[in-house]
């Protein structure tokens, strides 16, 4: 049975002060709570070591909301995945919608940063979704579908260990809106059909593939109950302790 993995993207959010206050609460909130799904935090890079430091003793795991392809030299602005080893990283966001739309990242760019990651022994959460333009189209596993075989192009089975796919419907995101259960789980059934295409039907069946989009405490338990929905990349819900950990309690 694949276990449900709860990650919550803080996206561009939170100073020292205030990381230090939200992992506090948080792992105040799980004390003493028997949760049976794995939960990471993703906050921005400058806050990283401090949540390192934070979690120590804790169950909750580190994260990375973006990481670059190469491992070191004249990139300014970047940082590479050795560094985010370095920090205590154990995964790393990639393909966010928001890195697709809004600073145009190609499905080859997040590919080298997937390969990338695995080099470095980071696990990516690999994100994939169409736009609400694309949905009205019909064409939403087309889109899914491109950017699997395309972020996933020269990547073997094997080294895919540690994958997870995250599902974001980029309509659902920020929105309010949500997909309904069922649309999710449509969703994410023909992902897991893909990669048994793309890879094998055990793969696949052993794949986490998280539904991102709106997640909040509310919904996340109907979510959470769909047969292909195996977790959450959580937005603006994990920058509340009380909210996030409901979700995690959902899982």
């Amino acid at each position: 049975m694949r276990k449900k993995i709860i990650a919550g993207n803080w996206k561009m959010n939170n100073d020292i002060s205030a990381t230090v206050n939200l992992i506090s609460e948080i792992k105040k909130e799980l004390s003493g709570k028997n949760v049976n799904a794995d939960a990471i935090v993703c906050p921005p890079f400058i806050n990283l070591e401090t949540a390192k430091a934070l979690l120590k003793d804790s169950p909750v795991k580190l994260g990375a909301q973006n990481v670059y392809f190469e491992e070191s030299g004249a990139f300014t602005g970047e940082i590479s995945p050795s560094m985010l080893k370095s920090v205590g990283c154990e995964f790393v966001i990639l393909g966010h919608s928001e890195r697709r739309t809004i600073l145009g990242e190609s499905d080859q760019i997040i590919n080298k940063k997937i390969k990338a990651s695995i080099k470095n022994l980071l696990k990516p959460i690999f994100c994939v979704g169409e736009t609400l333009e694309e949905r009205e189209k019909g064409v939403t596993f087309k889109i899914i579908e491109r950017q699997i075989r395309n972020g996933l192009e020269g990547i073997s089975e094997s080294e895919l260990e540690n994958l997870i796919v995250a599902y974001e419907p980029v309509w659902a995101i920020g929105t309010g809106k949500n997909a309904t259960p069922q649309q999710a789980q449509e969703v994410h059934q023909f992902i897991r059909g893909l990669i048994a295409k793309i890879y094998s039907q055990n793969f696949a069946d052993q794949l986490v593939i998280q539904y991102g989009g709106s997640v909040k405490a509310d919904n996340a338990k109907e979510l959470l109950s769909q047969p292909d929905i195996d977790g959450a990349l959580v937005g603006g819900a994990c920058l509340k302790a009380e909210s996030f950990v409901k979700i995690i309690e959902a899982a």
